[in-house]
Parts: C-alpha cells; sequence; structure tokens
C-alpha cells in the first residue's frame, strides 16, 4: 500500500486553516485584550484559557457527533465547511469591532468564535484517519501536521507586514496600539475560507470512503482486533488506551510549561532580552517541520511506540541540558532544535496509535480524547508551573527539571503502551 499523498495533503487543508487561526489568535488576541479594551493581564490571561477549556468537553462531543453524522457531503466535511464559515464571519466581525473599539461585542464575538472554534477541530483532525489504512496513518499525520504549519507560517508572515511594531521602555517589541487591525483579521479570514473551500470542491468525501473500504476492511486485524463497529474494547487494549492518554498529557505538560514560560527564563535566568527567546523558540518550530515528514517514513522502520519513545529520550535529554546552562550560548540553538525533532517524533506518532484503537466508526470519538487530555495539560501546567516558579527558591530555575519529572513520567507511562502500533510480519512492517 502507499500513500495517497496529494489526497492527504488536500486534507490537511483543513488543519492549515485553523493552525492560521489560532496563529493569528495567540499573537494577536491577548495584545488587543490588555492595550484595545483595558483588560487586567490577569483578564486576558482568563480569557485565553477559554478554548483550552471548551476543547476539553467540546472536542470529544463533537468528533462523537460527527462520527455517527450521515450527509450528501459525508460526516465530516458539513463540520469543517460550515464551521469555517461561521467562523470567518465571526473573525471579520471582531476585526470591526476592534476598529470601533466596542468591547461588549468584541468579547461576545470572541466567546461565539471559540465555541464555533471547537465545533470542527476534531472532525478536521479525524478526516486523515476515516480515509487512511491504519498502517499509513503515521505518514498522513506527518503531512497533516506539515501543511497544517504552512498556516501557522502564513499568518505569521502576514502579521510581520501588516502590523507595525514598537519598542517599550523595557525594550520589549509590542504591536503599536494606534494602528488598524482589521487587515490581519480579514486577510486570515480569507485564507482559512480559501483553504477549506479548495478542500471541499477537489474531495468528495463519501467517495473516498467507498474507494478506501476494500483497503481498510483488508487491513481490519492489523494492529488489534477492534475494527468491528459496536464490538467492545479488551481490557488489555483499555489499559494501552489510558497509558497513552496519560502520556499525552505528561509530555504536554513538560513541553508546554517551557514554550508558557521560556520568554521570562530567558530574561530571568539567561539574562537575554525576549528577542532572543523567539529566536530559540522558532528554532524548535522549524526542526519540527523539517522532522515531520522524515519520521512519518522512519516509523515503518522502527515501528510507532519506538519512534515516540526516541522523541521523549531526544527531549527529556535536551531538557536536562538545558538546566546546566546559565547564560546565553549557541548550544541553546541545538538544544531546541533537538526538542523540535523530538516533538514532531511523538506527534507524528501518537495521534496515529490512539486512533489505531478505535473501531473504523468511532474515530472521531477518538480524536476527541487525544485532544481533551493534550487540552487539559495545557490548562493545567501553565498553573502549577507557575504556582512552582512564585512558591520556591529556584524561581524560574525549577522550570526545566519540571519538563525533565514530567517528561520521564511520560517516558514511564508510553513503555507500558502494549497497542497502537503497526504489526512487524514477514520481517516488515505492515
Amino acid at each position: 500500500m502507499k500513500l495517497n499523498i496529494k489526497r492527504t495533503t488536500l486534507i490537511g487543508f483543513a488543519f492549515m486553516s485553523i493552525l492560521a487561526f489560532w496563529q493569528m489568535y495567540d499573537q494577536v488576541i491577548p495584545f488587543l485584550l490588555e492595550n484595545k479594551f483595558g483588560l487586567s493581564t490577569l483578564q486576558a490571561n482568563a480569557i485565553m484559557s477559554v478554548d483550552n477549556i471548551l476543547a476539553i468537553f467540546m472536542l470529544p462531543l463533537f468528533g462523537a457527533l460527527s462520527d455517527k453524522t450521515r450527509t450528501p457531503l459525508g460526516k465530516r466535511t458539513p463540520y469543517i465547511l460550515f464551521g469555517t464559515v461561521l467562523a470567518v464571519i465571526l473573525t471579520v466581525l471582531m476585526g470591526l469591532f476592534t476598529e470601533s473599539t466596542n468591547k461588549i461585542a468584541f468579547l461576545g464575538c470572541l466567546f461565539l468564535l471559540l465555541f464555533v472554534m471547537s465545533t470542527y477541530r476534531t472532525p478536521a483532525v479525524a478526516y486523515m484517519p476515516d480515509v487512511t489504512p491504519k498502517a499509513l496513518r503515521s505518514k498522513g499525520n506527518a503531512i497533516i501536521n506539515l501543511v497544517g504549519y504552512i498556516g501557522g507560517i502564513f499568518s505569521t508572515v502576514m502579521m510581520m507586514f501588516l502590523l507595525k511594531s514598537e519598542k517599550t521602555e523595557a525594550g520589549e517589541s509590542v504591536y503599536a496600539a494606534d494602528q488598524s487591525f482589521f487587515p490581519i483579521f480579514l486577510t486570515v479570514a480569507l485564507f482559512m475560507l480559501t483553504a477549506v473551500l479548495i478542500l471541499v470542491f477537489t474531495l468528495r468525501e463519501n467517495k473516498l470512503n467507498a474507494e478506501v473500504k476494500a483497503e481498510m476492511e483488508a487491513d481490519s486485524d492489523d494492529a488489534e482486533e477492534i475494527g468491528a463497529v459496536g464490538k467492545k474494547m479488551a481490557p488489555e487494549v483499555f489499559r494501552s488506551l489510558v497509558f497513552i492518554l496519560l502520556s499525552v498529557f505528561l509530555w504536554f505538560m513538560a513541553y508546554n510549561a517551557v514554550t508558557t514560560a521560556f520568554s521570562r527564563y530567558c530574561v530571568e535566568v539567561l539574562g537575554a532580552d525576549l528577542g532572543v527567546s523567539s529566536g530559540y523558540l522558532l528554532t524548535a518550530t522549524i526542526s519540527a517541520i523539517l522532522a515531520f515528514v522524515p519520521l512519518g517514513w522512519l516509523s515503518e522502520k522502527l515501528g510507532r511506540k519506538m519512534t515516540v519513545i526516541l522523541g521523549i529520550v531526544l527531549m527529556t535529554i535536551c531538557y536536562g541540558g538545558a538546566v546546566l546552562l546559565h547564560s546565553t550560548t549557541p548550544l541553546i540553538y541545538l538544544l531546541f532544535a533537538v526538542v523540535g525533532v523530538g516533538w514532531a517524533a511523538i506527534n507524528v506518532n501518537s495521534f496515529p496509535m490512539v486512533v489505531q484503537m478505535s473501531a473504523g466508526s468511532d474515530v472521531g470519538k477518538y480524536t476527541g480524547f487525544y485532544y481533551t487530555f493534550s487540552m487539559a495539560a495545557q490548562i493545567t501546567t501553565p498553573l502549577l508551573s507557575g504556582f512552582l516558579i512564585d512558591r520556591t527558591e529556584l524561581g524560574y530555575r525549577i522550570l526545566f527539571p519540571y519538563a525533565v519529572l514530567f517528561s520521564l513520567l511520560s517516558l514511564g507511562t508510553m513503555c507500558l503502551v502494549r497497542h497502537g502500533d503497526i504489526k512487524k510480519e514477514n520481517g516488515g512492517i505492515q
């Protein structure tokens, strides 16, 4: 079997649209909340956490709903299409309310938009495993992630061209508050809509499902015999599912603590400015993008579980190495480049392992489980790591020991996973 790269790339356009939005959201919205609408940092942070809180409940719900949906457009496409259209309208309205400085309208529109975004992320991600044979899902997920990151890069580049920055007294680069933010909202909205319309008009979901059905049925017993609709999950498979979801939670606890607090860590521990921290994090992102596809192919040789374990080990070593560094050095770029490769190894293979344990009719629900555990960690770890930073004598120096601890815990739980991989048969992986 060979992966249909063109088809997988087009499916990735939905994820590309989503990541384009979140990249703009994470960079622009906090600034607007504080500088355009006068909210405190605490209030802005609380609003910025709403999407993660919604995701815990909404992503598995709409994943399960899309599993049961049957329409002429398919079961995932209606959520992706109509969700994107609503999101685009609300994004443009937010841009208009930014111009009029109407705080109530802006916040109301923002909360509606976060709700809408939660309705179609899981269906968008579940589309790929729906139409990809189990043994090829790591490769497929690698391409989905690569295409998705293009959306994030697009938004970043557009913000560089459409938004002016200025220096604060502390030397930090921030957006100029007196400029128009409407162009960036409109540009990202049009990009989102264009990407999804290309997907909808080039692929017919029901037709794809019919074409792939024979391959999926022939491969229904490859890793675990749980493909039959309504078949109860075996206890040993359930244990593996629990352990890999715990692993997802734990490695996100480590990674997101670092990405959330690293800018302040650079100032407090390394004595560097915020621009330097952005360079280190950008190195991790670039190395992850470059590694996605090679790691998808590597999993055929090593297996998914071993590739994930390799990624955890690489990241743990780098977190440990960072503990020893107390000033800026080119070595930090190398550490973060390796962190990016490790993170790519984990992301490319962990999601396919989760959906491998699902029945063919439950892919959306299990996709929701995956995101529930990752989002729960992203809510928990800034609070826990922040508490430790504030309440211990180590201060920000506790950040990387904290990451090492949770990374090692994820390694321990990952070693207990026994299912979700691709079988080795006749000397190869099928």
